[in-house]
């Protein structure tokens, strides 16, 4: 019973989050950290993306069934009723959302709420069934854990915050567009218009070097402005350059595409975990500059 309710709410995608909402709170702390700050954020806001995910496997049931990745899940193959996954996740959201408010501050619930109505209202209900920027909607949502994690430990929107949401939204970008290229039958089945199943794979390939290019652009920013040291620039350029250079690759004419997507979605996660622990290490003593919301 316990293994359903656990796989309804895709810990994969919890515990990808838990790294980036430590390292924006890492980063925002600079050396003083409050352990039961950290702690309520980390777990409040995993349940709100846990709650979001629950409810997220309810509505998609019926696509979830066309595609083959999906086809197993709970909410599709009886394991699990609809009904119990959606209270399930609304009793999940409940608690995050309290743990935030109660322990965080209102711009962190602020953007937690926010990524939970983009993620399930927008993106859910509607982008990702209708429209080819369902991936740009999504990807609003899918940058908001760590500048809640960011905002809860500094408890204002500053230009961290904004360079850190800038970051992580580009991130998704190529991160999902290789996805839908190796999964491209899945998507076609359920008739979801993704970029390469709606306007081909070739101008997938484009969006994914230029987001990649426009990526290390943006992680470059949180050295340049202060907020981390050379450590984190280094592993920075490092990194997004090698990405760069395996999404070039694959324009060369005897690539396995689905092969090279796998591998560019691979080292998208080994990148942005490299970077959310280095500025969780590497972290400057800086008076922002720009103060755009402050819970004081």
């Amino acid at each position: 019973m316990f293994k359903r309710y656990l796989q309804v709410t895709k810990p994969g995608i919890i515990m990808g989050n838990l790294i980036s909402v430590a390292g924006g709170f890492f980063l925002a702390s600079r050396g003083e950290i409050d352990w039961i700050l950290m702690l309520a954020t980390v777990i409040g806001l995993s349940l709100v993306v846990a709650s979001g995910c629950a409810i997220n496997n309810y509505i998609d049931r019926d696509i979830d069934a066309k595609m083959q990745r999906t086809r197993n899940r709970v909410t599709v193959n009886g394991e699990m009723s609809g009904k119990a996954a959606f209270f399930h996740g609304v009793v999940l959201g409940i608690i995050g959302f309290a743990l935030l408010a109660v322990f965080t501050n209102w711009v962190a619930v602020f953007f937690a709420v926010f990524g939970y109505v983009v993620y399930v209202g927008l993106y859910t209900l509607h982008f990702k069934r209708k429209s080819v920027y369902g991936t740009f909607v999504g990807s609003l949502s899918g940058a908001v854990p760590p500048v809640v994690g960011y905002c809860a430990a500094a408890g204002q929107f500053d230009a961290g915050a904004a360079i850190l949401l800038t970051m992580f939204c580009i991130w998704q970008m190529p991160h999902s567009y290789a996805i839908a290229i190796f999964r491209y039958k899945d998507y076609e089945a359920a008739g979801i218009p993704v970029l390469p199943v709606s306007q081909g794979i070739a101008k997938a390939k484009r969006h994914i070097v230029l987001h990649i290019a426009a990526f290390a652009i943006a992680a470059a920013l949180l050295p340049l402005t202060g907020y981390v040291g050379i450590g984190f620039m280094v592993v920075a350029l490092s990194t997004s350059l090698w990405w760069l250079a395996m999404a070039l690759r694959g324009y060369r004419q005897d690539i396995d595409v689905s092969g090279w997507a796998r591998q560019v979605f691979f080292f998208s996660i080994i990148t942005v975990t490299a970077l959310s622990v280095t500025m969780a290490l590497d972290f400057n003593d800086v008076s922002p500059d720009l103060l755009v919301f402050a819970a004081h």
